[in-house]
């Protein structure tokens, strides 16, 4: 869900929405992207992931993969992201997007809405990273269906039951976080900064 970069230098000012090369993520996954980019740079980094409950994509996936291309990397529960940036412990946040409306409405895992919002109280940048490919310029933000996931996903950890039996549960897969709080849009061709809806088919119109 969400990649929160400490001492992270890469450049996203406003020239390189005309550099795809530097910040493709073709090839590099999509919220990593960005990292193991200016990792070939030469810039210094280290990764706070979020565990991303229920599903734990975080500390299965995300962890593992910097793990082994010997990123620095430290795993926090979804719940500590607002201590994390109140003591300033990251300097951007990156995460994935599933979806992408010409809006610049983001649709991405479950919890992103709630790191985006912590990011832009506390003043700190925050970018989805996603292909071109991800892109929906005729949907609404009104006509994203969010899926409903199995209510063992809550209910149990692994095979461990962690709930009272016959509780109800509510397991959105996704969440759709609003423009106004993302400050820009990392994609294979180039970055693209506020304001997003405008932008976004200046980039992307002949794309797709």
């Amino acid at each position: 869900m969400a990649t929160l970069c400490s001492r992270i230098a890469i450049d996203f000012r406003r020239e390189s929405q005309q550099n795809a090369g530097a910040l493709a993520t073709v090839g590099y996954g999509t919220a990593l992207a960005p990292v193991r980019t200016a990792i070939r740079q030469g810039k210094r980094i280290e990764v706070v992931a979020t565990e991303t409950r229920p599903k734990l994509q975080g500390a299965r996936l995300t962890a593992f993969e910097l793990k082994q291309d010997k990123i620095p990397v430290t795993l926090i529960t979804d719940t500590m992201v607002g201590h994390v940036m109140q003591n300033r412990m990251v300097s951007k946040v990156i995460v994935g997007a599933d979806r992408i409306l010409a809006t610049g409405h983001v649709v991405n895992k479950i919890g992103t809405l709630a790191v985006a919002i912590l990011a832009n109280h506390f003043r700190i940048p925050f970018y989805p990273a996603a292909p071109h490919s991800s892109f929906d310029l005729k949907a609404r933000p009104d006509q994203v269906v969010i899926e409903e996931r199995d209510p063992r996903e809550i209910a149990f950890v692994g095979d461990y039951r962690i709930a009272p039996k016959g509780v109800q549960t509510l397991n959105p897969a996704f969440d759709i976080t609003e423009p106004e709080l993302i400050t820009g849009i990392i994609t294979n061709l180039g970055v693209i900064h506020q304001p997003l809806e405008e932008n976004i088919m200046r980039l992307l119109g002949r794309e797709l």
